[in-house]
């Protein structure tokens, strides 16, 4: 591990450092992966942009299901590697976070230059007018209009969906957009088979052309959503460490792979950088 750390100090020392952050870093704040040692990857398929959009009972069950999981996303607090990424940030080490995750930790920690490339969970948008209110408001609605909902929850997904048997989906009732009345109402988030707005993929890739290196924290690079900037950077001869539990697709572009628990080895990694102050913002 001593040579791990050595070689990840050796790439922050000089700063200009993009992070690339997966659901492996937020394990430890109680969210599950899909894909790491937590993974729910072989029993849960996630909700597709188009079942979601076409079919009535898919998008009844969403709701009824994310509205009972939502309560451990909004729970949620932000554990020791986030805080260790914001400390290395306003350090100066690291210029920008580009997140895999839609739980907001890295905002909660401290951090600033967040792209959120998959969205917000706690952000509820109308695909009919537009609209985009809290996750909060959409909540005390669900409250309302399901004043009788009791539900027992057997497991939580990484995307703050539960299983829920059919009988008690049945008894959910959800809300139309409270705004234009009658708009289907998602969380401003990217489904599985939806396409991640193009101006926020072209900040990204302008972030990680313009690093020093790219640093992979929790993330398996599976899908080519985050995968494409590994790959962009390896092309462009930017230095590329992955920090993950398990292998991941992008090994073979990296110069620099440790297999290490986040919440352990950040703090470290951040205080041997620039001191045991920087594991603290965010607290």
């Amino acid at each position: 591990m001593t040579e791990s750390l050595d070689a990840l100090t050796s790439l922050l020392d000089g700063g200009g450092v993009v992070v690339l952050s997966g659901a492996g870093l937020s394990t430890e704040s109680g969210i599950p992966d899909y894909r790491g040692p937590s993974g729910v990857a072989r029993r849960h398929t996630p909700m597709t942009f188009q079942a979601f959009t076409r079919d009535p009972l898919a998008r009844r069950r969403y709701w009824a299901r994310s509205h009972l999981g939502w309560r451990l996303i909004a729970g949620a607090a932000p554990n020791a590697g986030h805080r260790a990424v914001a400390g290395l940030q306003h350090a100066g080490l690291v210029d920008t976070v580009i997140t895999q995750n839609v739980d907001g930790l890295h905002g909660a920690a401290g951090s600033t230059s967040v792209i959120e490339l998959h969205g917000r969970l706690d952000e509820v948008t109308c695909l009919d007018c537009g609209n985009l209110t809290s996750r909060e408001e959409l909540d005390r609605r669900l409250r309302e209009a399901n004043p009788d909902f009791v539900a027992q929850v057997a497991a939580v997904n990484p995307d703050g969906d539960v299983d829920l048997p059919d009988e008690q989906v049945a008894a959910f009732r959800p809300v139309d957009c409270g705004i234009c009345g009658t708009g289907m109402l998602k969380p401003d988030v990217v489904f599985f088979g939806e396409t991640v707005p193009a101006q926020r993929v072209a900040r990204c890739f302008a972030a990680v052309e313009q690093a020093r290196s790219l640093l992979v924290l929790g993330s398996s690079l599976t899908v080519m959503s985050g995968r494409r900037f590994v790959i962009r950077a390896a092309k462009r001869g930017i230095p590329v460490a992955i920090v993950n539990q398990g292998p991941t697709r992008g090994d073979g572009h990296a110069t620099v792979c440790v297999d290490a628990s986040l919440g352990a080895l950040l703090p470290e990694l951040a205080a041997r950088v620039v001191g045991d102050a920087a594991t603290a913002v965010g607290v």
